[in-house]
This record gives structure tokens, C-alpha cells and sequence, in this order.
């Protein structure tokens, strides 16, 4: 596991642009062309990934499942109801989908739910992304690391050791790139359950791993989850995609559009440079010059002759910066000068006797 990754076309380390994944998911709702367009819509927008996910209901949950979302926004309310009105897709409009997004030169990804998907989805995925309900889904985690792909893994309502196990499971059975994700598995998630600090905490716990957001909070108009996220190291963001935010049901309440996502973009381009290129205080190119003339030199505060023995009294510091530094003010007290020293000159180690 290494301070940087590849995903798709990018290498992604921790001072990248954020990585964008429009997680359409199934806000296509069973249409191919709108999931074509939705694809359109990220690319425009500005994402690096259009992702979908590929499930059957049937393997998924059982018909008892109970749902975990805001039923006033999703009124099914069962797990099995819900998915089922969505898993018409199969390996051939993946396929369909994959060939549209190397079309448009945007990575195509799709979430996998059962190993037939994990399958068909290994030759036109770019690397896997993990859903935080199969942290603890040891076999499944076994079957996609064999694929000896990058793994983004998101990690919503687990504990570290729950992570810890997917990591080192992941680790031993072939995965050598991770990301993790910072999630909260809760639709919508309300800004102040957003608990984006857990982002620094996945940074100290997972040092040399890439850190991310996915994120389920409703989106404003300065992407605030998502900007505060990227400003505390996440350099992949998953948000949900969607053409129309009105539209009742499933994802599209709590997703971004392609005006958000162009925002984003926006935002996180003017933060990066911000940002800056180093992590380590010292001057730069630019303040050479104020370094110079802002900063202060030890100067005569009164008229010095030959042979006299400066003192503090003697001595003031001000600009410009070009002659002896304050922080030799010290070792200057003491010294003889050689020749006349006007008052209000700038003092140089030429003017004192060695």
C-alpha cells in the first residue's frame, strides 16, 4: 500500500485535483438512454468517473429486508421491492455503458453486489469499488482482490477494526492499491451527522493509504461537504448523479447535478491552487522581494566615528533588509567601527573592524 494510486488514467497522491466519481448508481432507472445521457452530463460536469451499480435483487437482500433509507423520500419499504425495480441491467449494458464512457474518454465504474458482477465487470472496470454494506463480507472481498485490481473501499458505519480486517483481507488476497473512503451509510445524511473529521482519523490510522468521501449529504449551492472534505485531505470524492434533484425516490434527492458538479469542479481547482504545491513552511519565488525591503537592518541611530565601540544605544533597526540582520544584533554589539558612520546609515559588516 503506497502514498499514491491509480485510478483509471489519473495517479492520484495526496496533493491531486480530486478525484470525481458520478455515482449515477441506478438513477437511470432502467433506461439506457438516460443512463447514456447521464453519462453526457458527468463528463460535461467535469468528473473523472461515471459509475453505476450492478446488482440483482435476487442476491442482494432477502424479500424480509427492511429499508434503511428516509421513506418519506423513498416510499418503498422494502430492501428486495426497491432493488428490484432497478436490476434490469445485465453484463451486455455494462458493456453498452463502458464503451460510451471510453467514447467520451470518462473512466467507466460500476459497484458490484454478487460475484457473477464481480465477473463481468472485471474486464471493463478501470479498478473495483467496494459499497460500505460489504466491509464485512470476507468472501466477497477475497474474490475482488484476486483480481489484482486497485480497490476503492468505502468504510460507512464501521469501526477500525472492522476496516482493519477488510484492509489486511483485501491485502493478502492480491489487492496492492487501496483507497478508503470516509461515508456515513445513512440517506440522506444531515450536515451535522456529516462528521467529516473522520477523514483526519482515517488519515493517522491509515498513513500510507489514499483517503476519500463518499458522500450522502444534500447538496448546497458552494458544495460545502464536498470542498471541507477535499480541505482535509480527501482526494477522491463520491457523490450521487442525477439529471433532475426534484425527482421523488431512490437517489436523486440527496445528488448532485451537472451544475453542482461544474461548481465543484470550480471550487476545487481555485482550492488546489490555494493549496499550493508544498507542505513545508519557506519562502517563495514571489515574496524575494518583500523579504527584502520589509524586513529590517540594524542602522545608526546616531553619527558613529572611527574607533568608537558600538553600543546598544547606538543602534535602531529598520527597513530595508539589506544590510546587517537584527539577528546578529548580538554579536554587532561590541564591535569597533572602521570608518564614519552617518547617522541613519545602514550598518555593513565593512564599516566595523574585524
Amino acid at each position: 500500500m503506497h502514498n499514491s494510486i491509480t485510478l483509471g488514467k489519473r495517479l492520484i497522491s495526496k496533493e491531486s485535483r480530486p478525484y470525481i466519481i458520478a455515482e449515477i448508481g441506478v438513477n437511470h432507472e432502467g433506461s439506457m438512454d438516460q443512463a447514456l445521457r447521464l453519462i453526457d452530463q458527468a463528463k460535461q460536469g467535469g468528473a473523472d468517473a461515471a459509475k453505476f451499480q450492478s446488482y440483482k435483487a435476487s442476491t442482494l437482500a432477502s424479500k424480509n429486508s427492511p429499508s434503511y433509507w428516509d421513506t418519506s423520500k423513498e416510499t418503498t419499504l422494502s430492501q428486495y421491492a426497491l432493488f428490484q425495480k432497478y436490476d434490469n441491467f445485465g453484463p451486455s449494458e455494462y458493456e453498452r455503458l463502458a464503451e460510451h464512457c471510453r467514447d467520451l474518454e470518462i473512466d467507466f465504474l460500476s459497484t458490484p453486489f454478487d460475484d457473477e458482477a464481480i465477473d463481468f465487470l472485471d474486464p471493463i472496470v478501470p479498478f473495483f469499488k467496494i459499497a460500505s454494506a460489504d466491509i464485512s463480507n470476507i468472501p466477497f472481498l477475497r474474490k475482488i482482490a484476486a483480481k489484482k485490481k486497485p480497490v476503492v473501499l468505502s468504510t460507512g458505519a464501521s469501526t477500525l477494526a472492522e476496516i482493519d480486517i477488510a484492509v489486511e483481507t483485501l491485502k493478502e488476497y492480491g489487492c496492492k492499491d487501496l483507497a478508503l473512503l470516509h461515508c456515513i451509510l445513512n440517506y440522506p445524511t444531515q450536515n451535522e451527522n456529516a462528521n467529516l473529521r473522520m477523514i483526519e482519523g482515517l488519515k493517522r490510522a491509515y498513513p500510507n493509504n489514499i483517503i476519500g468521501y463518499s458522500d450522502h449529504t444534500l447538496p448546497d449551492d458552494a458544495m460545502t461537504s464536498l470542498v471541507t472534505a477535499y480541505l482535509l485531505g480527501a482526494v477522491i470524492i463520491e457523490k450521487h448523479f442525477t439529471h433532475d434533484k426534484s425527482l421523488p425516490g431512490n437517489d436523486h434527492y440527496h445528488a448532485m447535478d451537472q451544475a453542482d458538479l461544474e461548481r465543484f469542479l470550480e471550487l476545487s481547482n481555485r482550492m488546489l491552487l490555494l493549496l499550493g504545491e508544498k507542505d513545508h513552511k519557506c519562502p517563495i519565488d514571489v515574496e524575494s522581494i518583500s523579504r527584502q525591503n520589509a524586513r529590517r537592518s540594524i542602522v545608526a541611530r546616531r553619527f558613529i566615528g572611527p574607533g568608537e565601540t558600538l553600543k546598544e544605544s547606538d543602534l535602531i533597526c529598520k527597513r530595508p533588509g539589506t544590510g546587517i540582520s537584527p539577528l546578529l544584533w548580538d554579536e554587532l554589539i561590541g564591535k569597533v567601527a572602521r570608518i564614519p558612520i552617518e547617522e541613519d546609515a545602514i550598518i555593513h559588516w565593512r564599516d566595523l573592524e574585524c
